[in-house]
């Protein structure tokens, strides 16, 4: 049912590793910033969100995201969208962040599945959307009405002790999985029916390395999070899952997850 999964690169963005793990060093890593591609019988090609795009680094652009793009600076790969994937039937949301839809717009006639009631959200609280990193620039008009809502789907038990989750395409093959903590209606992508299931864990945390060794970083990383004790028990859901035999794979983690092979992963 699913086919050709994989996780590009779309960009990396330089930070020391103490950023993003307690206790870690000072030296500089570089931090990728993924997306998903898969094909699925029914819902054509897919993608999980889209990465950054050229929308965030060039072009005319607002004088805060402009800002935004010289703070974090974010190194475009030949895999940033939409060069790399031109024909998209379907697009699954994580979450509203500029590094996780900025290609949104170069795909007008996709279906969008997503948290609607957190999008709802960020375009209800106006200008300050901005504290939380989401620019209304990168978003289709008509967006909120164009989604497809996770919230319309049958909750059913995930694998491995992950709890309730959202059959996305009805058949049992990928689940919406509420992770919250990292941004309001942040969600991850289970992949049920693999020999070992997978979650997408998105941006629940940086590093798998902080999840397993429970060393989740503190100030500053931890200011931008939307509850950082929610953030924490996602933490702790991960881990015992990855402890029960599921593969885990993160968008910004610069170690290629064993369960994928280097040419799965282009960097």
């Amino acid at each position: 049912m699913i086919e050709e999964l994989r996780f590009p690169s779309s960009a990396t963005v330089r930070a020391p590793e103490r950023l993003v793990l307690k206790g870690g060093r000072s030296d500089w890593i570089d931090i990728p910033v993924r997306y998903g591609v898969f094909r699925h019988a029914k819902a054509g090609t897919c993608l999980i969100d889209t990465g950054y795009s050229r929308r965030v680094t060039a072009g005319r652009r607002s004088l805060s995201l402009n800002i935004y793009n010289m703070l974090l600076r974010p190194r475009l790969t030949p895999n940033c969208l939409p060069d790399a994937v031109r024909n998209v039937d379907t697009i699954l949301i994580t979450h509203w962040h500029a590094d996780h839809i900025s290609a949104l717009l170069d795909y007008p006639e996709a279906r969008i599945i997503a948290d609607r009631k957190s999008l709802d959200h960020y375009l209800r609280v106006g200008a300050s959307r901005l504290r939380h990193g989401v620019f209304a620039e990168l978003l289709p008009d008509g967006l909120i009405d164009r989604i497809d809502d996770l919230a319309s789907r049958p909750q059913k038990e995930a694998p491995l002790g992950l709890g309730a989750g959202l059959d996305v395409f009805g058949d049992g093959s990928v689940f919406a999985i509420p992770l919250p903590g990292h941004m309001r209606g942040h969600t991850g992508y289970c992949f049920a029916r693999r020999d070992r299931p997978l979650l997408y864990a998105a941006d629940a945390q940086w590093l798998e390395q902080a999840v397993m060794e429970d060393r989740l970083p503190g100030a500053p990383a931890s200011w931008v999070l939307d509850n950082e004790a929610a953030n924490q028990d996602t933490a702790r859901r991960i881990r015992a899952f990855a402890e029960s035999g599921g593969d885990v794979v993160y968008c910004h983690d610069p170690v290629v997850p064993p369960c994928l092979d280097r040419e799965a992963l282009p960097e």
